[in-house]
């Protein structure tokens, strides 16, 4: 029988965090990988775990993930713990689980904290639709790409940033998105936690003359449907009433539906449309 991979919580700062479960979980499997084990030593020490440990990270997740799925394929049990938070969540982990997954090797999830979630419960934006991005791209092209998509998004936003990117990243949402409303957490339950509901105005003014410090997690209001809407009517206030029906025309839609839609959009009654069109037409052949 093959072992188990255990997918183990750590504390993002504050070590009350870290779950029975975990500690039981840590003391009893064969191996522990870790993210960085010169940092993991210190967790390990403080809860009195002794078993061995190998590095798992960016660098080595490929081929490290294929010699930790032999030892698992071996029957030994292996758990994945990151430097802080959830292992597989914006970590490398995501590959070994894949892997693991390949291989018909059991994996299970002991939950504990996770900077992402911990930031939205506390930023007061709406939490029943949000989506995760991490770490923005650091290839500008990919980023370019990442932002445009974020500036559509109408789900609140997760983002990660490190201090020395915090204010050329705000300065870039700030550019695509315009300014939204953003929830600053920082060192998240550390001592010196601070969460900042502001805008992306407020921050950039805020960081004029402070240097960013610690770790951050930047929550972000969505686009609101009012304001698609908004951005709706004024393209079609810049289309004639011809070129908003070809518009839905040439997405497949019969006469009738492109009239009924157009004349949704522009908030008047079809026989307007129609009658609108059959005016020009007139105008048209004389």
């Amino acid at each position: 029988m093959p072992g188990t991979l255990y997918l183990c919580a750590t504390p993002i700062g504050n070590l009350g965090d870290m779950t029975p479960r975990v500690v039981e979980t840590l003391k009893a499997v064969d191996l522990i990988a870790a993210e960085d084990t010169r940092n993991s030593i210190r967790l390990l020490n403080h809860f009195d775990i002794h078993t061995p440990m190998t590095s798992y990270h960016e660098y080595n997740k490929v081929e490290k993930a294929k010699k930790l799925t032999e030892l698992l394929k071996a029957g030994q049990d292996v758990a994945l713990i990151t430097d802080a938070g959830t292992p597989a969540i914006s970590d490398p982990g995501e590959v070994l689980v894949r892997i693991c997954r390949e291989n018909g090797i059991p994996v299970t999830s002991l939950p504990g904290a996770a900077a992402c979630i911990t930031a939205l419960t506390l930023s007061g934006l709406p939490t029943r639709r949000f989506c995760f991005e991490g770490f923005l791209p650091a290839d500008k092209k990919e980023k370019r790409e990442v932002l445009e998509e974020l500036a559509e998004e109408s789900r609140t936003i997760i983002l990660y940033e490190a201090p020395h990117r915090l204010i050329r990243t705000l300065e870039e949402l700030r550019e695509k998105l315009g300014d939204r409303d953003v929830t600053i957490c920082r060192e998240l339950t550390k001592k010196f936690e601070t969460v900042t509901p502001t805008t992306l105005d407020g921050a950039l003014e805020y960081y004029k003359d402070r240097e960013p410090k610690g770790e951050y997690v930047l929550v972000l209001r969505g686009k609101s449907r009012e304001e698609k809407r908004r951005e709706e009517i004024q393209s079609w206030e810049d289309m004639t009433v011809e070129e908003h029906m070809a518009y839905y025309q040439a997405l497949g839609m019969d006469g009738k539906e492109a009239m009924k839609q157009v004349a949704k959009d522009r908030g008047v009654g079809k026989r307007e449309i129609y009658a609108c069109l059959h005016r020009d037409g007139n105008e048209n052949r004389e």
